[in-house]
């Protein structure tokens, strides 16, 4: 079962996730508040960007929790996030915690982990600020603090589940949109409730969890509707890393073709005579 007050009865070594169904979010953006008081993250978002009420925009280093606005239209058949209609939607996005995560595989000095309960942990004492993780992450989660110039992400409220709690916001959120457990119990939840919406007509309705892609699945998964696009999720995120095999081949074939252009050139120059002199 998910938990969703007090004590989780989960035990280190067990795998859990987030569950964000954006058909309950109602913007009220408790889980910002209740991350940012709980982990000490300096406040941002204080200008009007023009955005609806969006004025935090994105997750970065001082946003770990950032509630997305889009107005729009409601259309039959449209999902209640595209941008192109006039609606009142919202959605809470958050680090991934990705089961092949870049950011984990570009860091070179060890700041990033992959913690007992499966997410992945930015250790800011040992960040040194290189910014390989920010390029790295598939879904532009990770961000630079310039002043401070390391790097910081959602920790998954590590030091909560330690302590048999669950993550702030998750605790804050008043609508249960956001879901803390166990993945495979998440994932199953997931699935009945997309049977729900799909019979109350929500045909759009579908859960994004990009297994098929090099990110091999992500531990917060996110229940929307219409294309992932509208709530800046990429519909094929990719590791980084998958192309380091063609480009070290095209390095290879660009060596062994300019070690033949090299040996051809020069036994035509010691066929034409010039190697004697």
């Amino acid at each position: 079962m998910t938990a969703r007050m007090g004590e989780t009865g989960i035990q280190r070594g067990q795998t859990t996730a987030f569950l964000t169904d954006s058909t309950l979010c109602i913007g009220c953006k408790a889980c910002e508040v209740a991350c940012k008081e709980w982990n000490g993250i300096d406040a941002d978002g204080l200008e009007l960007s023009g955005f609806s009420y969006d004025n935090t925009m994105a997750p970065g280093h001082s946003t770990w929790r950032h509630v997305k606005f889009v107005e729009g239209t409601p259309e039959p058949g449209v999902g209640g996030n595209d941008a192109s209609q006039v609606s009142w939607e919202f959605s809470s996005d958050v680090c991934k915690h990705c089961e092949v995560a870049g950011c984990l595989e570009a860091c070179p000095t060890g700041a990033l982990v992959r913690t007992e309960f499966g997410g992945v942990y930015l250790q800011p004492d040992i960040c040194n600020g290189c910014g390989h993780c920010v390029i790295s992450c598939p879904f532009g989660v990770v961000q630079k603090n310039e002043q401070d110039g390391r790097a910081f992400k959602c920790t998954f409220c590590t030091d909560r589940q330690k302590a048999g709690l669950q993550p702030a916001c998750a605790k804050a959120c008043p609508t249960e949109s956001i879901k803390f457990g166990l993945l495979d119990d998440l994932r199953s939840e997931a699935t009945r409730r997309l049977e729900t919406l799909h019979g109350r007509g929500m045909q759009d309705a579908q859960l994004y969890n990009p297994v098929d892609t090099s990110v091999g699945g992500i531990h917060s998964l996110f229940l929307i509707r219409g294309k992932p696009q509208t709530y800046n999720l990429p519909p094929q995120p990719e590791v980084p890393t998958i192309y380091l095999q063609d480009a070290w081949k095209s390095a290879t074939v660009e060596a062994l073709a300019m070690v033949a252009g090299i040996t051809v050139s020069f036994l035509l120059w010691r066929r034409s005579g010039n190697g004697g002199r």
